[in-house]
């Protein structure tokens, strides 16, 4: 691009940093490194810290920095090339069934959970479960210098039997690695995933969709999403802590991701994927990437009236962070609810909750990454940010910049009159039955 520039990273990246320079064909990219960590440092710690050695290059940290802009480029400064990915055998053993287990649990293959030894007649069975060649490139995921890393239905139908999926619930599993978007990620926050599984499929995989129907009561529910962490794990660019993975504390939903299948017959609104532009009756997988869920009820005092489920949905928006949407997942008897309410469209709720719970412009600028994340939109003139960044401090700013930010999905065993909120981003819907 012809701009110089120096990366500055803290010495607990080095071997990503080298590693992701090489990969773009800069082996020798001059980089600075800092202490780490620098988070929450105060403005005279990290001057300090300007004024000393960089940690690992052991050079005055500014002259560094300035040098890598301003001095001419050595013969070593140019040299180009690729950092070589080994895709690893292409088959293990023979050996013994826990031989195998250790083999695939020692070189970070696995969950850490006993796996399914992918035998070349497991995944034979596997592949029976579509009509696609084992050779088909399925989709591709993560940068090199190379562009993408690609994956092919034989390589995905190796992870769907270590997750223990059956040949049935393949094409779901194809559909998710064909979204590109792998479960586990390389962000410092710990990204969490989610599901939404609409269509006549969940009937034929026994999805649930009932009682207990985000926790592993069911074979398909539980391995599919295992099998979407499986994928990240071994056919991207990898998730291997302190080297691809970074995520500060982790997060727990990446052992099977969040399955949601929406419950069509006793929702009263319009699936998900029909407002994706799917006609009704087809099969089709919706991927989320974001931080967590949480739960919220309808509980109210003996004598009381219905509760207002809106309010309580609203009233956990505030607990959210900006750089994420939001995904409220509702129980059937919530839903119905909301309906006599008046909400009898997904959008006349999504349309109240989106006016109604604001902050002021002040709360917005000063949230959360709003620096990061909003900001920088704002400076480009990206609406509506650019002009919410400009209003009076009182002033009073949507959560989220459209009201279909919002997702609203169904599922539940009517039990009691519960919904959970979810802090993702809705990434894009795919197809089922193109992979059957």
């Amino acid at each position: 691009m012809g701009v110089p520039s120096v990366p500055i990273i803290t010495k607990a990246y080095l071997d990503l940093a080298k590693s992701t320079a090489a990969q773009r064909g800069m082996p020798t990219l001059r980089i600075a490194y800092t202490v780490h960590p620098i988070w929450g440092l105060t403005a005279e710690q990290v001057r300090a810290f300007l004024d000393t050695n960089d940690p690992i290059n052991n050079r005055p940290f500014m002259k560094e920095v300035i040098d890598g802009l301003t001095a001419p480029l050595t013969a070593e400064d140019e040299k180009t090339g690729l950092q070589p990915v080994s895709p690893g055998p292409a088959t293990f053993g023979p050996d013994t069934l826990d031989n195998l287990q250790a083999y695939f649990m020692n070189n970070q293959m696995t969950d850490y959970m006993p796996i399914v030894v992918p035998t070349e007649a497991k995944v034979a069975e596997m592949l029976k479960g579509t009509s696609h060649k084992p050779d088909e490139v399925v989709g591709r995921t993560g940068r090199t210098a190379n562009g993408a890393y690609e994956y092919t239905v034989k390589q995905v139908a190796v992870n769907a039997v270590m997750a223990g999926c059956d040949p049935s619930y393949f094409p779901v599993v194809l559909a998710l690695a064909a979204s590109g978007e792998l479960a586990l990620g390389g962000s410092t926050t710990s990204f969490g995933y989610a599901m939404v599984i609409n269509g006549p499929i969940r009937e034929k995989l026994n999805m649930n969709y009932g009682i207990g129907a985000l926790s592993g009561f069911a074979q398909s529910n539980a391995t599919i999403g295992r099998a979407w962490s499986l994928l990240g794990k071994n056919l991207g660019p990898g998730s291997v802590p302190g080297d691809t993975y970074w995520g500060g504390q982790g997060n727990n939903i990446n052992y099977n991701n969040c399955v949601i299948v929406e419950d069509e017959k006793n929702s009263p609104w319009t699936p998900m994927s029909v407002q994706k532009g799917f006609k009704p009756g087809e099969n089709v997988v919706s991927v989320f990437s974001g931080w967590d869920m949480r739960m919220g009820h309808g509980a109210k005092g003996a004598g009381s009236p219905q509760p207002k489920f809106d309010e309580q949905i609203g009233s956990m928006f505030a607990t959210l962070a900006r750089m994420f949407n939001c995904v409220v997942v509702l129980d059937p008897l919530t839903a119905s609810a909301l309906k006599d309410q008046g909400y009898d469209t997904k959008e006349k709720l999504q349309q109240y909750l989106w006016k109604t719970y604001t902050v002021t412009a002040k709360e917005y600028r000063e949230s959360f990454l709003a620096h990061v994340w909003i900001y920088p939109r704002a400076l480009k003139g990206e609406e509506p940010m650019a002009s919410w960044w400009k209003l009076p401090d009182d002033a009073p700013v949507p959560m989220w910049p459209k009201a279909d930010n919002i997702e609203l999905v169904v599922c539940g065993g009517q039990t009691n009159a519960f919904f959970q909120v979810a802090n993702m981003n809705y990434g894009r819907s795919f197809s089922i039955d193109k992979w059957t």
